[in-house]
């Protein structure tokens, strides 16, 4: 993924959006979780990258701790803050025995000092640009919002790794219905995407849960993007 400053469009590595689910079956049963520990800094301890990883980003407040519980059905996997820009690790957890999901500190949070704001973007680009085992990465955005400054660093720093992204735009259930097409167009079009490849989601509803699994789950299934990357180099 790149971006092209001339037009200040982003040109994702974007994976294709899942169609929905045609049958009432889930794409992704959590059958096993375990906790495997944090990783506090970029050149710091973090678990062994023994199998596939899918991570997941966004601004303090997107809503992500709840799109995750959400995601594998449970109440309390991912703790719920009321104080945003609390957490600074990526929390990695062992999902099925198949693949390690990685929860990126939230970034952005105004209430805190410019020097811990900052201190996000170091842990999260050394990890993605580290990682041997990253598959892909989900990137969350607040429907009801314009992609802030940070958001679009992140999106800077996506597009030069080159990353596949899924975006996600969250907290849809906040928007009147007659109004989601055109916040997800709006989202689309100042990140230079098309439309069709924003999954809307909802943490109350349920909206968008199986296709935001079944995207995760056809994205690993795909070859490492640094394999292509290095058989392309």
């Amino acid at each position: 993924m790149r971006r092209d400053d001339q037009s200040r469009r982003y040109l994702l590595t974007m994976t294709d959006r899942a169609a929905p689910p045609q049958q009432a079956t889930d794409p992704l049963v959590i059958r096993h979780l375990e906790f495997l520990g944090p990783m506090a800094t970029a050149d710091g301890w973090r678990p062994a990258a023994e199998l596939p990883e899918i991570a997941f980003a966004g601004r303090s407040n997107v809503g992500k701790s709840s799109l995750l519980n959400k995601l594998v059905r449970r109440k309390a996997f991912a703790r719920v803050s009321n104080t945003p820009g609390r957490t600074r690790e990526i929390n990695f957890f062992a999902v099925n025995k198949l693949f390690t999901l990685a929860d990126l500190p939230g970034y952005g949070y105004a209430r805190i000092s410019k020097g811990r704001r900052a201190e996000w973007k170091p842990l999260i680009e050394g990890f993605l640009r580290a990682s041997p085992q990253l598959r892909g990465i989900v990137q969350l955005l607040d429907v009801r919002h314009d992609p802030t400054a940070d958001d679009e660093q992140m999106f800077d720093m996506l597009a030069d790794i080159g990353v596949p992204t899924i975006v996600v735009a969250t907290k849809v259930d906040k928007v009147k219905p007659s109004q989601v097409a055109a916040r997800l167009h709006a989202l689309a079009v100042s990140l230079g995407i098309e439309g069709e490849q924003m999954i809307p989601f909802s943490a109350v509803t349920g909206e968008g849960r199986d296709e935001l699994a079944a995207a995760i789950v056809d994205l690993l299934s795909q070859p490492s993007w640094r394999t292509v990357e290095e058989e392309d180099a």
